[in-house]
């Protein structure tokens, strides 16, 4: 039952119907001043460390918000969530992927769509805080390690529900798309970005990765073939596109999760609206607006956008009466 046939998101500005205009706006454009953040360096289990930025305000109530693909904690799309949770009463935490939000990480591990070991030293640097609500928001590559944490790991029932936001539920479809036309443009920023820390990687630990093989990358095939599959345990691209698309971990999911995806995200492919699987099951909702581009959503006389004010009203929609 959980697929939501009408979105209120149906009828944006003109200009934003275009969904490469939509989409390039809110990444390059659209601005938001960063939060009066504090940072705490967070030692993992493994001897590496990643950033956390938060601030508090309810002590009971908390939203932990992840980040996509090459960004970090501080993306535009990160300021205007964690603005609008503030003006909620909400204590926000958005914390940071290896090698992401300005600081090279110790190991020659990077990050990848499934790092939801990292993920659970996030959610439990919350509860250790004393959270009794806790709400995640994931942005695409965020959006599937938040499924994928919530499809493979025993969740504390603190976590009271989740929110992902244009996420690629399919790895090798949305690989596939971003090599079609101008979506080749997001990928060659894309590429660049991970170039030039794969290269900072390489003259940290030559033994571990390869130069020569940075200058052969073209695609996320590239990228995953020769880096992200064999650094992280995967056997093969394919195994890796196979075993962390959430496709095949949804139907675990007993957390209720809202997944919005828009029809014309220019990232995501066919096998990026699981509509049979959330037909099936009682805690995924996929909502699927006409328009709102990639992690975008703009709202007209609004600073913020449909994303973030979407998921405050599923949160509260998942309250159990008192």
């Amino acid at each position: 039952m959980p697929v939501l046939e009408q979105s209120d998101y149906n009828f944006p500005a003109i200009i934003h119907r275009n969904k490469h205009i939509s989409t390039i706006y809110a990444a390059l454009f659209k601005k938001f001043d960063v939060p009066g953040y504090t940072r705490e360096k967070k030692e993992l289990s493994d001897g590496d460390f990643i950033n956390i930025d938060f601030i508090i305000n309810d002590p009971k109530k908390a939203v932990i918000l992840c980040h996509g693909l090459e960004g970090d904690s501080r993306r535009t799309y990160n300021n205007s969530c964690a603005a609008y949770f503030q003006q909620q009463g909400f204590s926000v935490f958005a914390w940071n992927n290896r090698t992401c939000g300005g600081e090279m990480n110790r190991l020659p591990r990077l990050y990848h769509h499934g790092a939801v070991d990292d993920l659970e030293e996030v959610v439990q640097f919350v509860l250790q805080k004393g959270f009794e609500d806790v709400y995640l928001i994931g942005y695409s590559m965020g959006g599937v390690q938040l499924l994928n944490y919530l499809g493979w790991t025993k969740v504390d029932n603190r976590i009271k529900a989740a929110v992902c936001i244009s996420v690629p539920t399919h790895i090798a479809t949305s690989a596939a798309v971003l090599k079609q036309g101008f979506n080749r443009v997001y990928l060659k920023n894309f590429t660049i970005d991970i170039k030039r820390k794969l290269k900072h990687k390489a003259a940290q630990f030559p033994d571990f990765i390869n130069s020569d093989q940075i200058d052969k990358i073209s695609s996320f095939d590239e990228v995953d073939h020769y880096f992200t599959a064999p650094l992280h345990g995967f056997a093969s691209r394919d195994d890796y596109y196979e075993r962390v698309s959430p496709e095949f971990s949804l139907k675990n999911i007993t957390t209720p999760v809202l997944i919005i995806n828009a029809l014309d995200d220019p990232f995501l492919g066919e096998r990026c609206y699981p509509r049979a699987i959330a037909k099936e099951s009682k805690y995924v909702y996929l909502e699927t607006p006409k328009y709102g581009g990639h992690c975008a959503f703009p709202l007209r006389n609004s600073t913020y956008s449909y994303a973030e004010t979407r998921a405050y009203e599923f949160f509260e929609s998942c309250k159990v009466p008192a």
